[in-house]
C-alpha cells in the first residue's frame, strides 16, 4: 500500500527546494547545495512511498529497485520527480484492468487418422487400414508398397485380404505382389531341382539339396503363398524331401519338428504327435514344441492334455505372443 506520509513529505521537500526566495534571488554555491540536498531527500522519500506499489517479483533486491527509482527522479529536475509519480499511478491503474490467466491455451493441430509415420513401418492396424474404403486409394497403395520390405509371413495375409477390395487398382497391386513372392520361391525351387538332378540324391550335396527343397516348399505354405491343391502339393513335397533327409540324419531335431508340422497340416495326428515327441527327445527346446503339441491336443478334443501342456508353458517367460493364450488356459 502507498505510504502517504512519506509521499507528502517528499512533495513538501520538493516544493521547498524550489520555493525558497533566497534561492531565486541568489546564485551561490550554498543555494545550489541546499537545492540538491532537499531534492535528493525528496527523491528518496518518493521512492520509499511508491515502492509498495511494485509487484514482489520486481523488488528483489530491494535496495537496487529503490536506488533506480531515486536516481530517475533525482537526475531530471521537476520532470523526473513528476514522471516517476505519474508512471506508477498509470501503471497501477492499467494493470488493475488486466485479467491474468492461470494457464495459456493453445490451438490443437488437426489430427489426421490417415497420416502415417515416415520413419518406421508398423504392422499394427494394417488390416483395418487396408480394408477401410474411406481412406484414399493412394494412401492405401503406399501402405501396400511398404509391405515389400516385411517378411512374406506378415505380408501375404494382408495382401490376400485386399483381393476382395472394391478398388481394382488395389486388387491388381495385391495380386501382382503375391505373384512376385510366389515366383521368387518357385524359381529357387526350380534351381534346386535342377541342381539335385545333376548331383543325385545320394551324398552330402544331395542331402543339402533335399533339405533346401524341403525348406522352400515349406516357405510356400508358411508364407501362405499357395492355396487349395497347390498348398497340399507343397506340403507333400516338403514332407517327401524332409523324410529323405531324416533317413540319413535321424537325429536332426529341427527337421523332426518340421516333419511333425507337415503331418499336422495333413491331419495325420498320430504321426505328428510322434514326431513332436521325438523332436523333444532330441533336445529341441520345449518352447518350440509345446505350442504345437497343445494345438494338436485341442484339435483332437483332448482338453485335459491341452490344459496340462499350457500349464507347462506357463513357466517360460519368453513367449509374449502366446502369453494371453497361456493366461486364459491357466485361469479356466
Amino acid at each position: 500500500m502507498l505510504n502517504l506520509k512519506w509521499g507528502l513529505a517528499a512533495l513538501g521537500l520538493e516544493l521547498s527546494a524550489w520555493s525558497g526566495t533566497w534561492l531565486l534571488a541568489e546564485r551561490s554555491d550554498a543555494a545550489l547545495l541546499s537545492y540538491l540536498l532537499l531534492h535528493g531527500a525528496a527523491s528518496v522519500l518518493l521512492s520509499l512511498a511508491l515502492l509498495p506499489l511494485l509487484p514482489q517479483r520486481l523488488i528483489k533486491p530491494r535496495w537496487a529497485t529503490l536506488a533506480l527509482m531515486a536516481a530517475c527522479s533525482y537526475a531530471v529536475p521537476v520532470a523526473g520527480f513528476a514522471g516517476v509519480l505519474a508512471a506508477f499511478i498509470i501503471l497501477r491503474l492499467y494493470r488493475r484492468g488486466l485479467a491474468v490467466d492461470a494457464f495459456d491455451s493453445l490451438q490443437l493441430p488437426e489430427f489426421d487418422q490417415n497420416q502415417q509415420r515416415q520413419s518406421q513401418f508398423r504392422h499394427a492396424g494394417m488390416v483395418s487400414f487396408l480394408g477401410n474404403t474411406r481412406i484414399p486409394v493412394q494412401a492405401r497403395m503406399r501402405a501396400m508398397a511398404g509391405l515389400q520390405y516385411v517378411s512374406g509371413r506378415t505380408a501375404s495375409p494382408l495382401l490376400r485380404s485386399v483381393l476382395s477390395d472394391p478398388s481394382e487398382d488395389l486388387r491388381l497391386l495385391a495380386y501382382g505382389m503375391l505373384d512376385n513372392l510366389e515366383k521368387r520361391v518357385n524359381r529357387a525351387i526350380d534351381h534346386e531341382l535342377n541342381a539335385l538332378q545333376g548331383t543325385g540324391a545320394q551324398g552330402g550335396q544331395g542331402l543339402q539339396g533335399a533339405q533346401r527343397l524341403s525348406d522352400l516348399y515349406w516357405e510356400l505354405v508358411y508364407q501362405d503363398l499357395v492355396q487349395g491343391d497347390l498348398r497340399l502339393h507343397a506340403i507333400e513335397q516338403s514332407l517327401h524331401y524332409c523324410q529323405q533327409v531324416l533317413q540319413q540324419q535321424a537325429d536332426n531335431a529341427a527337421l523332426q519338428l518340421r516333419r511333425g508340422r507337415l503331418l499336422h497340416e495333413l491331419a495325420r495326428a498320430d504321426e505328428a504327435e510322434q514326431a513332436y515327441a521325438q523332436a523333444r527327445q532330441l533336445g529341441l527346446p520345449a518352447t518350440r514344441v509345446l505350442p504345437y503339441q497343445a494345438q494338436l491336443a485341442f484339435e483332437r478334443r483332448d482338453y485335459a492334455r491341452a490344459s496340462a501342456l499350457m500349464r507347462e508353458l506357463q513357466q517360460w517367460g519368453a513367449l509374449p505372443r502366446l502369453r494371453p493364450v497361456i493366461d486364459y488356459w491357466n485361469r479356466s
